[in-house]
């Protein structure tokens, strides 16, 4: 691992990804005024959406591998989330349905792949925090604890730095990790930025799996359930009726 990843230092940018917005986020894009005007700000101005000409199914096993972490039985409904640590609207989809998310998965009613994206990297003060929350949430989920990567995973959105010149930097999303119960191993991982470059990489590999099943669409926050976007994510009605659909 190159010392340029050590103790939270700056990632070396990546290649400029196809996957860019058309215009920078701004958090007035997303604040329409209350809960229920931003989620249909995220749902209708697109939150983050951007364009690509792939369409078609999204390959189910691609959607597993590419994924940061899995939980939740195998034989309960499946949903797949898309977020990025730097979007503001999926803070406020986490502040409204993670904790029913959660729930669901505890009680054994819902399994959830989870995908990390990073496309607003460069809405951060360093130019790589959305990479490095990836990589942080990536060395967690080696765990394989489901309560301490979905504790960590609402922590970071929690935390969420602003957009612009916001930063959380490797040393202190390893204290965070440790403070949800992270060992010093997960500790270390993530204050070396040792999956920054996995986490990258399975973002683009989500990224495109994403733009396939969305009518060649990308944006955060999305959900799939079996493959196919969920249309309204305002409150927990959306959630619900996948539960309810089992029964």
């Amino acid at each position: 691992m190159s010392q340029k990843r050590k103790s939270g230092a700056s990632v070396p940018r990546t290649t400029k990804s196809k996957y860019q917005p058309s215009a920078p986020s701004s958090t007035m894009t997303y604040v329409l005024g209350g809960v229920a005007l931003l989620v249909v700000a995220a749902l209708v101005i697109g939150g983050i959406w951007w364009s690509k000409r792939d369409k078609g199914e999204a390959d189910q096993s691609a959607l597993a591998a590419s994924s940061t972490m899995i939980v939740g039985p195998e034989n309960a409904p499946l949903i797949d989330i898309f977020e990025d640590p730097m979007c503001p609207v999926c803070k406020v989809f986490e502040q409204q349905s993670g904790a029913a998310i959660t729930a669901a998965v505890k009680e054994g009613k819902l399994r959830v792949r989870y995908h990390t994206l990073n496309f607003l990297n460069s809405q951060s003060g360093p130019g790589d925090y959305s990479s490095r929350a990836a990589g942080a949430l990536t060395c967690v989920a080696q765990e394989r604890n489901t309560d301490l990567f979905l504790r960590f995973h609402s922590a970071l959105f929690a935390a969420q730095p602003p957009e612009g010149s916001g930063n959380i930097t490797s040393p202190e999303l390893a204290r965070m990790a440790t403070e949800q119960g992270a060992t010093p191993a997960t500790a270390k991982c993530i204050t070396d930025n040792e999956k920054v470059a996995e986490a990258e990489a399975n973002a683009e590999k989500s990224s495109e799996e994403l733009s396939k099943a969305n009518n060649g669409r990308v944006g955060t926050p999305t959900v799939l359930h079996d493959g196919k976007p969920v249309q309204n994510l305002s409150g927990n009605a959306w959630l619900d009726e996948i539960l309810d659909a089992k029964n």
